[in-house]
């Protein structure tokens, strides 16, 4: 009896060594592969702690509460645009893409059949949404839309993640040299990443994940760049052929 309980006991040991040892060997596992993540961990800057509004739209009604309200383009190079007469778009001739940081003040909502040699990054769906706005620049108040849904099986609607609700030159508190360079939508020296978004639109490549160091080229709406960044500020600005 004594045998069986010291063979029992010597079982139980050995096991409860071996749970032991395991457990060990998964926390210095896991431990020591968390000096590797934060090496790639992006530092989070006053940027980042700016609350950017959203709206969440779902329906016709979501985008219509926007007539008489101003926006301002957070992903430019996104939205094509047209004149617009009426509630009437013409697709025919486009006005061009929607630059970033831009102030457009929205007139009316309408939903209008996209012929098939429309050019708009929107899909067609069984209709497309549409805001009819002008734009601050123009002083002649001329009207234009721009697709920014459709319907198909639904409303499908982009807002959010391509306008600001609010004013980004209220938003964000970067230099008065720098805001003029977005403004009149050019690189300079010194700009982030996000700031070089907003002035010449998204990067078309890049040759590094390291966000804020590496070299990305961007279209510049037609006048492509390559732009290097260290420490996520552009240093080196080079026309691309």
């Amino acid at each position: 009896m004594k045998q069986n309980i010291k063979l029992m006991l010597g079982i139980t040991l050995v096991v409860v060594l071996g749970v032991a040892v395991r457990v060990y060997l998964i926390w210095r596992e896991r431990n020591s592969t968390m000096p590797q993540q934060a090496e790639y961990s992006r530092p989070v800057s006053d940027d980042d702690l700016v609350q950017v509004r959203k709206i969440y739209p779902a329906t016709l009604a979501d985008v219509r509460s926007l007539i008489g309200k101003p926006l301002w383009v957070s992903a430019p190079g996104q939205f094509n645009y047209f004149p617009c007469s009426g509630k009437h778009a013409d697709y025919s001739h486009s006005a061009g893409v929607l630059l970033g940081a831009d102030r457009i003040d929205v007139k009316d909502v309408i939903e209008q059949v996209a012929p098939h040699s429309a050019q708009t990054r929107v899909p067609g769906g069984s209709r497309q949404v549409l805001i009819v706005f002008t734009q601050a620049k123009d002083t002649g108040g001329k009207l234009y839309a721009a697709p920014i849904g459709y319907v198909q099986d639904g409303y499908n609607l982009y807002l959010d993640g391509y306008f600001f609700y609010d004013d980004p030159h209220q938003m964000y508190h970067w230099p008065a040299d720098i805001w003029q360079a977005i403004d009149q939508h050019r690189e300079i020296t010194g700009m982030n990443e996000l700031q070089t978004l907003l002035a010449i639109g998204p990067a078309i490549s890049v040759d590094s994940n390291d966000f804020g160091n590496r070299t990305a080229g961007y279209a510049n709406n037609g006048s492509p760049l390559s732009v290097t960044f260290v420490h996520n500020k552009s240093t080196t600005i080079t026309p691309k052929n």
